[in-house]
């Protein structure tokens, strides 16, 4: 019990706690993505068409998106810890009546009413930052980004064997009981933390709901950190949406199980999320995201010469995921320090707009493999990750502009503070 403590004798998370946010965040993002390779099987017994089976995908991402939009910045409203226990309690609830769904139509309806509560990930992040000492804000983001990562990575691979051993519907059974595991255990070692409504201007959800679409207009980093990140998530959508065509037709060949174990390899670009948090509480995190995107636009050399080469292949994703995710947490570490008072919020805006660059990715990958291959996917996605790199330059050179002060130390301006500040 005394490893879970909120926090360190130094003020500083306990580890305990850091490791059950971590896992919590992970499973609550794979519920989401448990369904995909199961598709076959599910359509099967539920007697559901191929096109219609394929709307479960759909409707998790449009109940993650509503999630997003309208239960996130409630963080910023009222009791947190209350809010991430109901929403993964809801969660385990609707899990288990996805594992008892009779039909196609109740499946659908639950996996939308899932994702839409799964965003209880996105409200335990930014509970973690705010208790996070400032020195160490960069590394307890970037662990818990960790967990989230895994969690939607290796969702697949998890499934897959669930599925073998009892049925598709173990898989929500498991997943549920775990949720539940989640909730209870959140209810017991999260520290109450209240909402404040704000700047004490937005106490009702209406006031909130405009509060945080008004962060883009207010928050000019928050408008160039949502870009940046749209685009990186829309380029390693692309990969993992074309993927699967590539290595299922010739000259791979490979079977369902083995395209899945692929996540494993991009699961070890996640683990790379903490060094990007360390070298961001050192203040590091404008050169973090800068040679992350560089490395988005590099990593499609590699990816391109896998069409024919399983190595170069493999290089290609470590590298994209790595880069992906050091744009990712650098960008968060720059957005939590803005304002305190509303992280949730900033983190709706912000994840929202994540949401809908991988949507896009995803729909952009799709159409252009059926009209130019891998080839054409290699463009697109190199395309993506170069306007990182423009955004990135653009931001940089703006924001010396408004200050005043050389870019050179423009990094210092938006750092993560260091212990002793």
């Amino acid at each position: 019990m005394t490893a879970m403590r909120p926090h360190n004798t130094d003020g500083g998370l306990s580890r305990g706690l850091l490791f059950l946010m971590s896992v919590a965040t992970g499973l609550a993002v794979a519920g989401n993505y448990f369904a995909q390779p199961l598709l076959d099987l599910i359509g099967r017994e539920l007697e559901m068409g191929p096109s219609r089976a394929a709307l479960v995908v759909t409707a998790a991402q449009i109940g993650y998106a509503l999630g997003l939009i309208l239960l996130v910045p409630l963080g910023d409203l009222v009791e947190r810890r209350r809010l991430a226990m109901s929403l993964y309690a809801a969660t385990a609830v609707f899990l288990l009546v996805s594992a008892n769904a009779p039909n196609g139509t109740v499946l659908l309806a639950s996996t939308a009413l899932t994702a839409l509560t799964s965003v209880g990930a996105q409200v335990v992040v930014p509970f973690a930052a705010t208790l996070a000492a400032p020195a160490e804000r960069g590394r307890v983001v970037g662990t818990v980004m960790t967990g989230l990562m895994l969690g939607l990575l290796l969702a697949r691979t998890a499934s897959g064997a669930l599925s073998e051993l009892g049925g598709w519907r173990t898989v929500y059974w498991v997943s549920a009981v775990l949720m539940a595991s989640m909730a209870v255990l959140l209810r017991i070692f999260l520290p109450r933390l209240g909402g404040d409504g704000g700047d004490g201007g937005h106490r009702s959800y209406a006031g909130l709901l405009r509060s945080t679409v008004a962060m883009f207009r207010y928050e000019p980093l928050l408008r160039w950190r949502a870009g940046i990140g749209a685009l990186s998530l829309a380029s390693f959508s692309v990969l993992w949406t074309a993927l699967t065509f590539l290595l299922a037709g010739s000259p791979y060949g490979w079977s369902e199980s083995a395209i899945g174990l692929l996540g494993l390899a991009g699961a070890v670009g996640a683990l790379t999320a903490t060094v990007a948090g360390r070298l961001a509480d050192r203040g590091y995190v404008q050169i973090v995201t800068g040679a992350g995107t560089v490395l988005l636009v590099a990593s499609w050399s590699a990816i391109a010469a896998g069409a024919h080469s399983p190595a170069w292949l493999l290089v290609g994703v470590l590298v994209l995921d790595l880069a992906h995710q050091a744009v990712l947490n650098s960008s968060q570490n720059v957005l939590y320090a803005l304002r305190p008072e509303a992280r949730n919020r900033i983190n709706s805006a912000f994840m929202t707009a994540l949401f809908v660059g991988g949507a896009v990715g995803s729909a952009l990958a799709s159409a252009v493999w059926a009209h130019s291959g891998w080839p054409g996917v290699c463009v697109l996605g190199a395309t993506l990750s170069a306007g990182t790199v423009v955004l990135w330059v653009l931001e940089r050179i703006t924001i010396a502009r408004v200050t005043g002060k050389p870019p050179k130390v423009v990094r210092d301006l938006i750092r993560t503070p260091t212990k002793g500040e």
